[in-house]
């Protein structure tokens, strides 16, 4: 059997990591967001490598976290939070060059056709010290992705906003479904 590298991605402050804590609660193999990690790398060593002061040093090293998490990812079914396709995508969106090969290596990673994509939810979003960004970034982002993933062979599937509990319950169902198929 292939191993399966599923994507959470979407909109900004629409509950991906939540949704992610709880299927790692209930026992998934989970990566978190490399962009929350850089920024913790980024506060904890006074670098700038931040989405605010470095935006394409930081989606670069993005990108490579994110490659270097697939190549690391052990188990049967791995969840990530976000992935090289974002860094992509945010190049793409920013018209920010990026070489053939390195579009070439991170679609050849082997992530499942399928993204899961959090639609924007204004009602829950907020910004905190690592979201700096409004609404209105948050939304061109969940855009782009609509837009550039079905361009790279991607499917995209919304996930119903709703309690934690019954989205996992309804991301179990797919990946459930998945493994059937």
């Amino acid at each position: 059997m292939t191993p399966r590298r599923i994507v959470l991605s979407g909109c900004s402050g629409a509950g991906k990591s939540t949704l992610l804590q709880e299927m790692a609660r209930r026992g998934y193999v989970t990566v978190p967001e490399p962009g929350r990690r850089i920024i913790a790398q980024e506060r904890l060593s006074g670098g700038q490598v931040l989405p605010w002061v470095e935006p394409v040093a930081f989606c670069r090293r993005a990108m490579e976290m994110a490659m270097d998490d697939m190549k690391r990812a052990r188990g049967d079914l791995v969840l990530f939070d976000r992935c090289a396709l974002d860094a992509l995508i945010w190049f793409d969106r920013t018209q920010t060059p990026l070489t053939q090969k390195m579009r070439e290596s991170v679609l050849a990673l082997g992530y499942d056709c399928h993204v899961y994509l959090t639609p924007p939810w204004p009602e829950i979003y907020e910004n905190d010290g690592d979201r700096r960004h409004g609404l209105r970034d948050a939304l061109a982002e969940f855009d782009a992705l609509c837009d550039r993933l079905p361009h790279y062979g991607f499917k995209t599937v919304l996930v119903p906003k709703g309690p934690v509990s019954e989205r996992a319950d309804w991301f179990e169902a797919q990946l459930n479904e998945g493994a059937a198929a």
